[in-house]
């Protein structure tokens, strides 16, 4: 077991993601239902495009789906490509290709990104718009990894591709049983027809691998409160601290001791809402520098403590005090009064809304797998 398997363990206890009868129960009565009728609907499809988050390729696949769309003409989307390494993104790409497996990472909220997928998918198909009338494309992934952003940016294309009497088609599949979501087809291009199935974000019943239950959860995949958010701020920092990512900090922790201290700044309040997207109003320039400026706080006490820290990383019962002193500096860094209620769980909050909205820099949390050359 790897020391971050070992401190979960000794941190959370025995957790398991299970239906039912298990510590942490994260699969709603109404996943099943749309399991089902997603399993009805691929027996259509001409091509599925797998949908899955940059940050962890492999943890956010739906392992139940997965023998069913291996049969299917596939392309699989690596969503949220700007929150994710660069520098690692291509050797995914890389292993993808080696499976023989159709991958492209993308940004959903990009139209020129998701144009690359609308031509990769054509090319996937052309043999058959050459016999068929009408083609089916389906998008599934678990929740939270982009698709009602992608369906949207795909939506967007093919009304621009129209007249205006074809703007505004859309063709109901079908609702499914126990949802609220229907499931429901836009169409995205004609002679022939393709119409692109949309599909609620579905999970697996259980997950034997604690470590993948807990990357899902800090993807944003299961809601925090059903795992927690101290557990979830816990495996972010041994992974950082195993990885020994914030030594790559030392450049911003010299740098912002050098920084003159904006005494405004220091007393004001730092608000979660700050990093969430704004539909209408742009965000205020003060917020964004602020926001930036808690984000190298953040980054500077985890470089200091670990750069300090003598232990063993690799020792768990180290790990683990390592990682109550990086709670400690971040409530300073975060400014979290020591007489607030809830102190630990408002660090826990922030810290994952910071790594979330990608202000500590691009991870990806998955290993690529060692692809070993068959004789």
């Amino acid at each position: 077991m790897s020391p971050v398997g070992k401190i979960l363990k000794k941190c959370l206890g025995d957790m398991s993601f299970n239906t039912g009868g298990g510590t942490i129960n994260w699969y709603p009565g109404h996943m099943a239902a749309a399991t089902r009728a997603i399993n009805a609907r691929l027996k259509l499809a001409d091509l599925v495009i797998e949908v899955r988050d940059s940050r962890i390729p492999l943890s956010s696949a739906n392992q139940d789906l997965q023998p069913r769309l291996s049969t299917k003409r596939r392309v699989i989307a690596l969503n949220k490509k700007d929150l994710a390494n660069p520098n690692i993104m291509h050797k995914w790409v890389d292993y993808f290709e080696s499976c023989k497996q159709d991958c492209l990472p993308i940004n959903a909220h990009s139209r020129s990104s998701v144009q690359k997928l609308l031509e990769l998918v054509e090319l996937k198909l052309k043999e058959k718009i050459a016999k068929e009338p009408t083609l089916l494309v389906m998008v599934v992934g678990v929740p939270n990894v982009g698709k009602s952003a992608l369906i949207n940016c795909i939506h967007q294309i093919a009304s621009s591709r129209f007249p205006a009497q074809e703007k505004k088609k859309r063709a109901k599949v079908g609702p499914l049983p126990g949802v609220t979501q229907d499931i429901a087809g836009f169409k995205i291009a004609q002679r022939p027809s393709i119409y692109v199935l949309d599909t609620p974000g579905v999970l697996v019943p259980s997950i034997s691998d604690i470590e993948t239950g807990l990357k899902l959860a800090l993807a944003g995949s299961v809601k925090d409160s059903v795992v927690g958010e101290e557990r979830i701020a816990q495996y972010l920092l041994a992974v950082l601290n195993t990885r020994q990512t914030p030594l790559h900090w030392r450049n911003v922790h010299n740098n912002t001791l050098k920084e003159p201290q904006n005494e405004t700044d220091d007393k004001r309040d730092y608000n979660i809402k700050d990093l969430l997207p704004k539909r209408r109003a742009l965000p205020v320039a003060s917020n964004v520098h602020y926001v930036e400026g808690i984000a190298k706080e953040v980054q500077c006490a985890l470089y200091s403590t670990l750069s300090e820290f003598k232990g063993d990383l690799q020792d768990e019962d180290e790990l683990e005090i390592l990682i109550e002193k990086q709670f400690e500096a971040l409530q300073k860094a975060l400014k979290i009064s020591n007489r607030a209620n809830e102190a630990r769980m408002m660090v826990s909050k922030k810290f994952l809304t910071l790594f979330r909205a990608g202000k500590l820099g691009p991870f990806i949390l998955d290993d690529v797998p060692i692809v070993t050359a068959k004789s």
